[in-house]
């Protein structure tokens, strides 16, 4: 478990937890998988944009929440199945392996500290589920997530 990850949970006040990623390329939907099963509590929400984060920037601005997590498949150059809490300010600009805007440009548009909580693909290819190496690895982190904000 990565302690910054349950730092920031324990923490929490206003914590809200964005999905990212595209359902019909296997891994890359691990971010919509943990968002859609993230129980909405007074600390923490989720929502889930798939591969449009730019249509929900007005929504999550009217949100207002402490802190945001884009939870999404990434290259963070280790094994499938691994994660890293990274705070936005320090991922290199990059667009989104699926999606249509840039870390940097997401970051002009939202004032809230954003973090992104990257996890290792096993696959990108087409299909509608994930590999069970990434799918073990989301089942953990929405037990965590749950389990330490009740």
């Amino acid at each position: 478990m990565d302690p910054g990850l349950e730092d920031m949970l324990r923490g929490a006040e206003n914590l809200l937890f964005i999905g990212i990623g595209n359902v019909l390329k296997s891994d890359d939907g691990v971010g919509v998988e943990i968002s859609n099963h993230l129980l909405d509590r007074g600390k923490i929400r989720s929502l889930t944009v798939e591969v449009s984060i730019e249509n929900y920037i007005g929504k999550i601005n009217s949100m207002a929440p402490e802190r945001i997590v884009l939870v999404d498949c990434m290259d963070i150059g280790s094994s499938p199945g691994s994660y890293r809490l990274m705070s936005l300010e320090n991922v290199e600009d990059q667009t989104f392996n699926t999606h249509n805007i840039s870390l940097g440009r997401f970051g002009e548009f939202i004032p809230f500290p954003t973090y992104i909580l990257g996890i290792q693909p096993q696959t990108l290819e087409f299909g509608d589920r994930l590999s069970p190496t990434v799918q073990h690895t989301a089942d953990k982190l929405i037990q965590l997530i749950n389990q330490i904000t009740e």
